[in-house]
C-alpha cells in the first residue's frame, strides 16, 4: 500500500486524516519536525502533507519551512502538499517557491484532498519511470545512434557488428520511416572505412537523367549546360561508403551500370571514355519487395544477388514491442529540452494509445507526434488528446474491415488491414489531398505514396498533391 507522511500537530486533524486515508494509504504520523525527519528518512514516502504552523511557534512558519527544506534536500522528488490555514497564504506560496508540490487550505475536505493526493502519486510514478529511463539511457541500450532493446533490434545490432568488418554489399529492407539509413550509417561507422565519406543518395527522389549524372558524373560538353567536368557520387564516396536508398526505383539502364561497377569496381562519367577505378562499398535499401519487382521484370536478378550478399530487414515499429515506449520517452525528453518546456512525462492513458497505435509511418511518425505534442501542450503531462491518435484509432475500429476477420487471421495480417483502413479513412476525409492526409498521419508525402503503392489501395484516382 502507498505510504503518506502526515506532519500535523493538531490531534483532531491527524485523526481525521488517518481515518479518511487509511483505506487507500499507509498513513505515517508526526507531530513536529523532530519526529517527521527520522520517520521520513526511514520510510521514504513519495507524498507528504505538511502543516507549516508546527511547534514551538504555531504562528510562525519557520519550523514548517525548515521541515520542508530538509525533506526536499533528502529526496527532491518528494511531493510535499502544504496544509495550512487561510491566513497563511503568503507562507504557503513561499513553500511552493521552495519546491512544495501544492498547497491546501484548512478546514480539510477529504474528497478534495484525495484528488490532490491521487495527482501527486500519479506524477510521482511518471517521474519515477522517467528516472528509470535516464538510468537505462546511461547504459548501452542503443548502438551507433540507434535505440532498441527489443530482440529484433538486438539481432540487427549483432548483424551490423559482424558485417561491418567485411567489405561485402548489404541490402537493407523495411518500411519507410523504420531507420534504414541509420543502419547503413552504423555499418559505415563500425567499418574500417569510417575515416572516409558516407555518401547517401535517394534513387526514388531524382529523375533518371539527373540520377545518372549524380551517380557517375559527367565530362565537359557531355550534354547541354555541361560547362565543366563534374564528379559523381561514386567518386566522392571513394574509400568510403555509397548508400543507395530506394534502389528499387532505379531504372533498368542505371541498374546495368551499377552492376558493371559492382563487378569491375570501375565507372565511366557521362560523355567519357576512360575507366575510373573506385574503391567504395555499396549499401542499398528499399521499402518495396524486390522479389515481386524481379518477377515483374522491374529489377534485375543478377543485380539483386550482387547487392544482397548480406540482407538486413528492419522491422516496423509496431513489431518492436518495448522499443515503442522507450522511443516515445526519448523523443519526449529530446523535445522538452529543445523547446524549453516543463513536461514531466506521458500519462498512462496516453502511453496506452501510443502502444496500441499501428504507426504506419514507423519511428519517423512517432517522433513527429511527440514533437507536436511537446510544442502544443500547456500542461505538465502529455495526455491522449495532445497526440492526436485517439480519433484515428477509434475510426479504425469503427470502420468495416477490408476483408472478413477469419478465425485464422494472423496478428501481422490484422495490423496490415488496420493500416490500410486508417490510410483509406484519412485520405477520403481530406478528399484526396495528399499533403493534408500525410500531415494528419504524421508522415511525409513520399511515405504516404509508398504505403498507398505498397498496399495497392484503390484511391490513386482521387489523389491531389495540393499545397
Amino acid at each position: 500500500m502507498k505510504q503518506i507522511l502526515v506532519v500535523e500537530d493538531d490531534p483532531d486533524i491527524q485523526n481525521q486524516m488517518k481515518w479518511g486515508l487509511s483505506k487507500e494509504y499507509t498513513v505515517l504520523q508526526a507531530l513536529n519536525r523532530s519526529e517527521a525527519i527520522p520517520l521520513f528518512t526511514k520510510n521514504q514516502p513519495l507524498v507528504v502533507t505538511l502543516d507549516l504552523g508546527l511547534p514551538p511557534d504555531h504562528n510562525n512558519a519557520t519550523e514548517g519551512l525548515s521541515c520542508l527544506r530538509e525533506i526536499l534536500k533528502k529526496a527532491p522528488e518528494t511531493k510535499v502538499i502544504i496544509v495550512t490555514g487561510n491566513n497563511d497564504r503568503e507562507n504557503a506560496l513561499k513553500a511552493i517557491q521552495m519546491g512544495a508540490y501544492d498547497y491546501y487550505l484548512k478546514p480539510v475536505n477529504m474528497s478534495e484532498l484525495k484528488v490532490i493526493l491521487q495527482r501527486a502519486f500519479h506524477l510521482s510514478k511518471i517521474e519515477s519511470e522517467n528516472l528509470k529511463l535516464h538510468k537505462m539511457l546511461n547504459k548501452e541500450i542503443g548502438y551507433a545512434g540507434m535505440i532498441g532493446q527489443s530482440p529484433e533490434m538486438q539481432n540487427i545490432f549483432e548483424t551490423i557488428s559482424k558485417v561491418a568488418s567485411t567489405d561485402v554489399s548489404v541490402l537493407i529492407t523495411g518500411e519507410s520511416g523504420t531507420g534504414k539509413e541509420l543502419v547503413a550509417r552504423a555499418i559505415h561507422d563500425k567499418s574500417s572505412r569510417n575515416k572516409g565519406p558516407f555518401i547517401p543518395i535517394n534513387c526514388g527522389a531524382i529523375p533518371e537523367t539527373l540520377l545518372e549524372s549524380e551517380l557517375f558524373g559527367y565530362e565537359k560538353g557531355a550534354f547541354t549546360n555541361a560547362y565543366a567536368q563534374q564528379k559523381g557520387k561514386f567518386e566522392y564516396a571513394d574509400r568510403g561508403t555509397l548508400f543507395l536508398d530506394e534502389i528499387g526505383e532505379m531504372s533498368p539502364n542505371l541498374q546495368a551500370k551499377l552492376l558493371r561497377f559492382l563487378q569491375e569496381k570501375k565507372i565511366q562519367r557521362i560523355g567519357g571514355r576512360k575507366d575510373i577505378e573506385i574503391d567504395t562499398r555499396v549499401i542499398a535499401a528499399t521499402n518495396i519487395d524486390l522479389n515481386i519487382a524481379m518477377k515483374e521484370h522491374k529489377f534485375r536478378e543478377d543485380l539483386y544477388f550482387r547487392i544482397s550478399v548480406i540482407a538486413i530487414n528492419v522491422p516496423p515499429l509496431r513489431d518492436r514491442g518495448i522499443d515503442i515506449k522507450l522511443l516515445a520517452n526519448i523523443f519526449l525528453e529530446r523535445y522538452t529540452v529543445m523547446f524549453n518546456k516543463k513536461i514531466k512525462g506521458i500519462s498512462q492513458s496516453a502511453m496506452s494509445e501510443i502502444e496500441k497505435y499501428p504507426w504506419p509511418g514507423n519511428v519517423r511518425e512517432l517522433e513527429n507526434k511527440l514533437q507536436k505534442a511537446v510544442i502544443t501542450t500547456e500542461a505538465g503531462i502529455i495526455e491522449p488528446h495532445n497526440l492526436g491518435l485517439g480519433a484515428q484509432s477509434n475510426e479504425i475500429l469503427s470502420r468495416e474491415p477490408s476483408e472478413k476477420w477469419d478465425k485464422g487471421v494472423t496478428l501481422k495480417e490484422a495490423r496490415k488491414r488496420l493500416e490500410m483502413d486508417l490510410i483509406l479513412g484519412v485520405v477520403e476525409r481530406h478528399n484526396g489531398n495528399i499533403k493534408r492526409a500525410a500531415e494528419e498521419l504524421g508522415i511525409s508525402r513520399p511515405t504516404l505514396y509508398d504505403l498507398i503503392e505498397k498496399y495497392r489501395l484503390p484511391i490513386k484516382n482521387i489523389l491531389k498533391d495540393e499545397k
